[in-house]
């Protein structure tokens, strides 16, 4: 008589199960977490400072440090430094500009060495985090603008929105008349 012991199947313990779901699903949870925008530009600074408050006053608030953005208008580079006109917007929670608000005047972001224009291209947002300088006279047309200037610290160019996508009407549109069965059962949604 062969008397070898069959090995029943091991089951996995309930809390090596919790563990290894843990060990998987923790990771995928908190990289779900995580945002591209950087945390200064999520955050308001501490002074609400305004493009137009900035232009109207702008020696009273030389040196503070804001968080604005806008829509990008133009890129200028120069020989040590870049400078970004926008056209200041208002800002979501998250700091990003809302495209379809409007304008609250211009400002110049000016960034450290070289931007590719390509990378900052018209119509795009864009939000910055940086310290007031003294203001610039340019001219938008024939008139004298004097531009806020921010010495950028952080940046975020935010993605172009995507479009709704757009669904044929049918056959039926613009729905002249919705047939005999019109009721409040067969209502016409």
């Amino acid at each position: 008589m062969n008397s070898t012991p069959t090995a029943k199947p091991r089951r996995a313990e309930p809390a090596h199960r919790l563990g290894a779901i843990l060990a998987l699903g923790l990771p995928l949870w908190l990289a779900g977490c995580a945002s591209g925008v950087p945390e200064a530009i999520r955050h308001a600074t501490g002074v609400a400072t305004t493009p137009a408050a900035a232009q109207q006053a702008p020696m009273a608030h030389l040196g503070e440090r804001v968080r604005w953005g806008g829509t990008i208008l133009a890129v200028h580079n120069h020989a040590e430094h870049t400078t970004i006109e926008l056209l200041a917007r208002a800002l979501d929670s998250s700091g990003e500009p809302d495209p379809e608000a409007p304008g609250e005047g211009r400002f110049l972001a000016e960034f450290p060495g070289f931007v590719d224009p390509a990378g900052y291209p018209e119509e795009r947002t864009l939000t910055v985090v940086g310290i007031l300088l003294p203001p610039r006279t340019r001219a938008v047309g024939d008139y004298p603008y004097r531009y806020p200037v921010v010495a950028v610290e952080h940046s975020h160019l935010w993605p172009e929105p995507v479009p709704a996508p757009r669904y044929p009407a049918g056959v039926y549109a613009p729905y002249p008349w919705y047939g005999p069965w019109r009721g409040p059962w067969y209502g016409p949604w």
